[in-house]
């Protein structure tokens, strides 16, 4: 956009145009307390070369995962991000607006969305995917609002290893739809108890969320959630809502396989960079027989006219659901760009390719626990429990100082449960990728040591 000045003389002729004599008069407003007695304090101009020098050297000052090794978690991975994804979606073919609200115009955008719905369907074993939505946590949100417009029960028990930022924007939503968040604890191994789920499920419910692996790393057993939930009286039954970490999915078997109602999954391992918290990727993935109440964009693919193949927007005419009372969600967008770098990254994987990284994931994160829990005044909370790539850890002295002498040392050493503001299992979470060398899990594990001294 084009910057316009106004001159002074056209400033006072547009005052007199509203009736106004000086530009203050149209302040007269705002209480007098409010005005600021001085002026702003702002330097004197200087040169474009002097601005640049003066912000990189403010930037410089900065500590991220660019400049540190990273094995921190908590829902965003420092993944490898190969370079052939940046070149193929930087090509013109995919140049697309943020969001692509006339998409039949653009064959090759629906295409993409097509294919990126195919390959999560798959992924997580599902039926249907949409094209995408924001991010993980708004995606699990969606999923409670289908489930309680399937089962009209304003009741949803979730678990308690669910992240809990997530668990934080279900309960706003809730809030407004006087929905009842009813939690379940962990048992002494990390997982969902599921005597408490039992008990919980005595009342009707509209959906029971849980995620695999959960927040604090451990592997939960869908089979005994699911089966817990499918004991049930069948009027009643609630849906299985889960959030999974799209990797694990390389070893570990995919929510349709398993049971699931809707599987979600926040998507930014799937080769997008942490970039500050986003834009992320919310996947979204249901059974066939929620396909109409299932939030966004469907995309399907037909023949024209002609005999020729296209692709248009499916089971309904327009991005956002023009019957209010019937839809689900308000939602009439997609992550488009984050969705076609998603694509790009799985497709040039493949099925082999996952599993090699999950592998990696697996065996470098046991390797790095059995060293980490070595050091004296550091244990695993759940010892005995398995997990993919992230783990908890006790230490005995405060983890916002270990993490901080760690960060001097060159690392992001993990998240700090602390900062969660309730009880926690542990006192940090430590994640590995398929990026971190051997040397580089040595060298943290001896930096560990040190902090821990």
């Amino acid at each position: 956009m084009r910057y316009a000045p106004s001159s002074e003389d056209e400033q006072l002729e547009m005052l007199r145009a509203i009736g106004a004599g000086q530009f203050e008069d149209l302040l007269e407003g705002v209480p007098e307390h409010l005005y600021m007695k001085e002026p702003i304090p702002i330097p004197e101009g200087v040169s474009e070369m002097e601005v640049r020098a003066n912000v990189e050297e403010l930037a410089s000052r900065n500590l991220g995962a660019s400049s540190l090794v990273c094995f921190a978690g908590g829902g965003a991975y420092d993944h490898f991000i190969p370079a052939a994804i940046d070149s193929v979606v930087s090509r013109s073919e995919y140049t697309t607006a943020y969001t692509p609200y006339q998409s039949e115009v653009s064959q090759g955008t629906l295409q993409v969305i097509y294919e990126f719905q195919s390959l999560v369907a798959e992924l997580m074993g599902m039926e249907v995917a949409n094209a995408s939505l924001y991010d993980g946590a708004h995606a699990l949100v969606e999923a409670m609002l289908l489930a309680y417009s399937a089962r009209g029960v304003a009741r949803i028990v979730v678990s308690r290893g669910v992240n809990p930022h997530y668990r934080r924007l279900l309960e706003t939503y809730a809030a407004g739809l006087k929905i009842e968040l009813v939690p379940i604890g962990l048992t002494d191994d990390g997982r969902t108890d599921i005597d408490e789920l039992n008990k919980v499920l005595s009342e009707p419910a509209s959906a029971v969320i849980f995620s695999q692996p959960n927040f604090f790393g451990c592997l939960e057993n869908p089979a005994v959630i699911v089966e817990a939930v499918r004991s049930v009286d069948a009027s009643k039954t609630p849906l299985v809502v889960s959030t999974v970490y799209p990797i694990s999915l390389g070893l570990l078997a995919p929510p349709g396989e398993w049971g699931a109602d809707v599987a979600t999954a926040e998507g930014q391992a799937l080769g997008l960079p942490l970039s500050m918290g986003g834009p992320y990727l919310g996947l979204f993935s249901c059974s066939s027989e929620h396909i109409r109440r299932m939030p966004g964009r469907l995309i399907g693919r037909t023949v024209d006219r002609d005999g020729r193949e296209a692709f248009v927007m499916t089971l309904q005419t327009r991005e956002q659901h023009i019957r209010r009372a019937k839809a689900t969600s308000n939602i009439c967008t997609n992550q488009g760009l984050c969705a076609t770098w998603a694509t790009v990254y799985m497709t040039l994987l493949g099925p082999a390719g996952l599993t090699e990284v999950a592998g990696q994931c697996v065996r470098k994160a046991h390797y790095l626990a059995g060293n980490l829990a070595s050091i004296p005044g550091v244990g695993l909370t759940f010892p005995e429990t398995p997990f993919f790539n992230e783990f908890t850890l006790n230490v005995s002295k405060e983890a916002g100082g270990v993490l901080t002498d760690l960060a001097r040392a060159g690392y992001l050493g993990g998240v700090n449960l602390k900062r969660f503001g309730e009880e926690m299992p542990g006192n940090l979470t430590v994640a590995v990728t398929e990026r971190r060398t051997r040397a580089e899990l040595d060298s943290f594990a001896a930096a560990f040591a040190e902090a821990m001294a």
